[in-house]
């Protein structure tokens, strides 16, 4: 005679249990949300309000004379020709300091990962070793570097980030690619795909969300460095240097200043919600054991 199988029937528990063990989690995103955006909206109330206000009442009070708000401050700003300049640079730094990365670590990656060749260990383990190595150390050696090639001050801004961000970049996608089956390679080795065809068609494609996120934070960083673009900038500064050169220079121009500060928030924060969906993807990378 056999025997049955008991079955065990948990109570289904009332959806008002479910939704209240999540209050307090939800309570506290919210609240963290809340303080996170504070700084944001009185950059941006500060850079609407007049600025014979500024010394006379705080950002605050706009809530309740909301008639004060106006896009003087803007006008005044773009009517600055060092600020207005200054992010068109701030975005022919940041872009190719972020492509070129990209483009010379997934190869690399690639090429460590999957193809076979005199030395890769070595030459991976002094690549690993270079993320180790600090940005303020190169800043002088580079210099002098530059002092005899001399390229234009956006070219010199844009190298030593892309250089610096090589070594993390090549570590990164190798971990990524590492969890791609074999088979898949292989696979296409098969139907006549040579390593061009499959890097493209391939490997690309499923790395999407590791290079996206990858891109989203070198984006940011870039955009928001004030050192490597203070030392070689020169002429052709990024926003925040520009914007360190108002205080230095007009230290009562808060109006400038807050307008051009809130501003130069919007492309970070637009590349990031444009993809956001692949960070958590591609955060994880890195957890693959190579």
């Amino acid at each position: 005679m056999g025997t049955r199988a008991l079955e065990i029937v948990r109570p289904r528990r009332p959806t008002w249990v479910r939704l209240a063990e999540n209050v307090p989690i939800h309570v506290f995103f919210i609240v963290a949300g809340i303080l996170w955006a504070i700084p944001a909206i009185g950059l941006l109330v500060t850079s609407l309000r007049p600025v014979d206000l500024f010394n006379v009442s705080g950002w605050w009070t706009a809530f309740g004379a909301p008639h004060q708000l106006s896009l003087a401050n803007y006008h005044s700003l773009f009517a600055s020709s060092l600020i207005a300049g200054s992010f068109v640079n701030s975005v022919l730094i940041a872009v190719p300091a972020t492509v070129i990365p990209v483009v010379l670590a997934t190869m690399a990656a690639y090429a460590f990962t999957w193809l076979n060749f005199p030395g890769r260990t070595a030459l991976f383990l002094l690549l690993i070793a270079l993320m180790v190595v600090p940005l303020q150390m190169a800043l002088i050696p580079i210099a002098q570097v530059y002092a005899v090639f001399g390229p234009p001050g956006i070219v010199r801004v844009f190298l030593f980030h892309a250089a610096f961000a090589v070594p993390y970049a090549t570590f990164l996608f190798r971990n990524f690619f590492l969890g791609i089956p074999h088979e898949l390679l292989e696979s296409a080795r098969m139907d006549g795909a040579r390593d061009a065809r499959i890097f493209t068609s391939l490997i690309l494609p499923l790395a999407f969300p590791a290079i996206a996120s990858f891109a989203v934070f070198q984006f940011l960083w870039v955009w928001n460095d004030l050192l490597v673009g203070l030392v070689f900038a020169g002429n052709t500064p990024p926003v925040t240097v520009a914007i360190l050169q108002q205080m230095r220079n007009f230290g009562s121009s808060v109006d400038v200043i807050s307008a051009a500060s809130f501003l130069s928030l919007i492309p970070p924060l637009l590349l990031f919600f444009a993809f956001q969906r692949y960070f958590v993807q591609g955060l994880l990378a890195g957890s693959v054991k190579g």
